[in-house]
């Protein structure tokens, strides 16, 4: 049996062509199978070439992860939508997303860019402990079914409600969580708490009605305290499930 890549003999850089383009394309489908929401290879030929990013992790010559970016402007900001990241099932758990995101971090920096936003699922706490307490992002918006219902069998056949990460690149909540230090909460006597619980049907679609009466719940309690000002900004385990820990925010904090 062939010993695994050492994770860091695992190389992230920028993908180029459209040969790159398609691994990109194929690595999409090995991660989500063929579905109404594929990204196809011209649009990353498309990013490349806009201002967006294709950035890749390779193990020798075999694209094992990728991230893909498109340019974004708002209210007289420039930033980057941070649409797809995706890892090969047995390069997970090493790393390589969040070196992924590191790159994506260092480019936009070095382009002037402050801010990276992407969208994630608020029952994936997996990604959701990456996204704020391993990369510093926060969360005060949320999107009810912002793709629709999908015939991605990772979406589990519910609406797909998401979270936006806002990663704001230069920011001291983001320096010290990625120098490995403790952001502590301002707000402690203002906080709000939001349970994923440990019953959730995996995969969704093995108990649909409970799967949807848990994600109605959750977007309403994340509704009603966006509404009021506050954002998620951590993420704790424990044995009822994981809690999104909710604090005012304003773009000082």
């Amino acid at each position: 049996m062939t010993a695994p890549t050492k994770a860091s003999e695992i190389s992230v850089r920028h993908c180029h062509g459209i040969e790159e383009f398609k691994l990109c394309f194929a690595l999409q489908q090995a991660t989500w199978g063929r579905s109404d929401i594929d990204i196809p290879v011209p649009m990353f030929a498309v990013a490349a070439e806009t201002g967006g990013q294709v950035l890749g992790a390779f193990d020798g010559d075999s694209m094992v992860g990728f991230t893909l970016a498109i340019a974004g402007w708002r209210d007289a900001h420039a930033f980057l939508h941070s649409h797809m990241t995706a890892v090969l099932e047995e390069y997970r758990d090493r790393g390589i997303g969040r070196r992924l995101k590191l790159l994506q971090r260092d480019d936009a920096l070095a382009r002037g860019i402050n801010l990276v936003e992407w969208t994630f699922d608020p029952l994936e706490v997996k990604n959701a402990y990456l996204n704020i307490m391993r990369l510093g992002a926060i969360a005060r918006r949320y999107l009810p079914n912002v793709y629709g219902i999908t015939s991605s069998p990772l979406h589990g056949g519910i609406p797909t409600d998401r979270l936006i990460a806002e990663w704001w690149l230069d920011s001291r909540r983001v320096e010290t969580i990625l120098a490995g230090k403790t952001q502590l909460l301002s707000h402690q006597s203002a906080l709000a708490q939001i349970l994923v619980p440990a019953d959730l049907p995996e995969p969704r679609q093995s108990d649909l009605p409970k799967s949807i009466a848990i994600q109605s719940k959750i977007r309403d309690q994340f509704q009603q305290w966006i509404a009021k000002g506050y954002a998620a900004t951590r993420v704790e385990g424990g044995p009822e499930g994981t809690r999104y820990i909710l604090e005012p925010w304003t773009e000082s904090a």
